[in-house]
């Protein structure tokens, strides 16, 4: 049975405090959709980005931005790494909330993270051989996970503690939890951080705020990566040390990336709100709606749907893509806005 060990500290008892207070601010606001759905999509792309950053991919940010929006049609490794990241998050998306957290779960992730990238014989199953993780800097071992014999009984145990201490523990704790110990165990060949941040990003929907649509608790890894793997890493032989691991200090750096993220998204929102939602005219009310059904408008729609004359017709489109709302495509005739 696992049982991890860690105590509630008080710098640990502040974050945890701030994300409530922080999750409770945003709670009271009501944002308008189009405004959740440019910050779900930049989330998603901050999430991409980071997450296979973190483990070396070289694609920039406005790559990535630019991949998922329109992938070409053969994939380097690097651009099926990211799409397949944002496929896991866009399915993860979908059982979000109550769905069972178990080895069925992580093993699809995992499937989805490493297709394509992997031998298939080896997509969503536990190793069956041995690792090692190596000191990038030193380039020698630097860590022994536990024998892949081990990895089964291991992963089944720590996810009956999450099933168990779901709904009784503070979320923070049970995500980043399990975040530390998943890593511990090591349990695919290849693949395990990104499995490991979807998984937790899974969890952390416990919040009770949506951390698929609102921020990237992996772009705060990232920008700090050698703090990240000094925090989440462990040394010498899982045999030697595994009775000896304590969470606690490991929990107090998860929930300050937490903190920090949700701080970050808060300010992007009054940023862009400018302190508060802005009121929608009726007219641009009727664009967004014909755009979230058709995803699309052309001037020659709404024309249709208003007796607006061009030239206003016109400002309404120009209104809305300075709010960041919608977005041009194309020109002349062939003119069309899709969302922001």
């Amino acid at each position: 049975m696992f049982d991890p060990r860690y105590h509630i500290t008080p710098s640990l008892l502040s974050r945890i405090t701030e994300i409530a207070r922080l999750i409770a601010e945003l709670n009271q606001r009501r944002f308008p959709r189009p405004v959740l759905a440019l910050f779900e999509r930049t989330a998603r792309e901050l999430s991409a980005y980071a997450s296979t950053s973190i483990e070396g991919n070289p694609l920039p940010l406005t790559e990535v931005r630019r991949l998922l929006k329109n992938a070409p049609g053969n994939l380097r490794d690097s651009e099926r790494e990211v799409l397949n990241y944002n496929g896991a998050l866009v399915a993860l998306r979908e059982k979000k909330g109550d769905a069972p957290f178990d080895t069925a779960l992580i093993l699809d992730i995992h499937r989805r993270v490493m297709a394509g990238l992997l031998d298939r014989w080896r997509l969503g199953k536990f190793r069956k051989e041995p690792v090692v993780v190596n000191d990038p800097v030193r380039r020698m071992v630097d860590y022994l996970p536990p024998d892949h014999g081990d990895v089964s009984p291991l992963m089944k145990a720590l996810t009956a503690w999450v099933s168990r201490s779901r709904h009784a523990l503070d979320p923070v704790i049970v995500a980043g939890i399990f975040h530390r110990q998943f890593v511990v165990i090591h349990p695919f060949v290849d693949g395990n951080g990104r499995t490991a941040r979807l998984a937790t990003k899974f969890l952390l929907a416990d919040l009770g705020i949506d951390t698929f649509e609102l921020f990237s608790f992996e772009n705060y890894y990232n920008r700090q990566v050698s703090r990240y793997f000094a925090a989440v890493g462990s040394h010498g032989n899982y045999y030697d040390i595994a009775a000896e691991i304590d969470f606690t200090a490991w929990l107090e750096y998860f929930a300050g990336g937490i903190a920090d993220e949700l701080q970050r998204v808060k300010k992007e929102l009054e940023k862009h709100l400018g302190g508060a939602a802005p009121e929608l005219t009726a007219a641009e009310k009727v664009i967004l709606a014909y755009i979230e059904e058709h995803g699309s408008i052309t001037d020659r729609e709404y024309a249709v749907l208003t007796d607006r004359a061009k030239a206003t017709r016109a400002l309404d489109f120009k209104r809305l893509t300075g709010k960041g709302l919608i977005v041009r495509r194309g020109g002349g005739r062939n003119t069309k806005y899709v969302g922001g």
